[in-house]
């Protein structure tokens, strides 16, 4: 799957960028530089064990271990003392991310209720695109009956583009569905 997914892109993707947005050098046309997906816990200051159950989760749906994100400072209305855990992370790259990129836009989107494709509208500016995910049980390798509660994440796609628009061309040719 991922194979195909690169293949796609130095087949078809790329020389469509170059041709549309004019590049005078192949090293200029954008690509798809890491996924960075993000559950914030915040109930895991009362009950350790929710870390480990979307540790998980996360390792199921990513294939790699995720990184504990610790607090960096005491908030005392929140409960909060500095190292404690807060959330989890996951950095794809390479084949993994490819492989990702292609379950998420063709498997788990099309599951979420109501869709009707993402928001054009979430780019940063500088050609990375953000999206959140109300519920983990889109993707088919997490089981109903063992999940402990339904949980969101966070998905950042960074790319090397310069503009929005030419991020947004590129995850169109890559199977985004944005919404029309």
């Amino acid at each position: 799957m991922a194979a195909r997914l690169k293949e796609t892109y130095v087949n078809e993707v790329a020389p469509a960028l170059m041709k549309k947005f004019e590049y005078k050098s192949v090293m200029q046309i954008p690509k798809l530089d890491k996924i960075v997906i993000n559950v914030g816990c915040g109930e895991a200051r009362d009950n350790p064990k929710v870390v480990d159950a979307i540790c998980s989760d996360l390792m199921q749906i990513t294939g790699q271990k995720p990184y504990l994100c610790k607090a960096k400072k005491s908030v005392a209305n929140f409960k909060l003392r500095e190292g404690m855990t807060i959330g989890v992370k996951v950095t794809l790259r390479g084949d993994r991310m490819y492989e990702f990129l292609d379950r998420f836009f063709n498997l788990a989107l099309p599951r979420v209720r109501d869709f009707r494709g993402i928001n054009a509208n979430s780019f940063d500016g500088r050609g990375n695109y953000s999206m959140g995910i109300k519920e983990q049980l889109i993707f088919p390798e997490i089981d109903y009956d063992k999940v402990d509660k339904v949980r969101g994440m966070d998905i950042c796609f960074v790319t090397t583009a310069q503009t929005d628009e030419e991020a947004r061309e590129l995850l169109t040719l890559m199977g985004a569905p944005f919404e029309k």
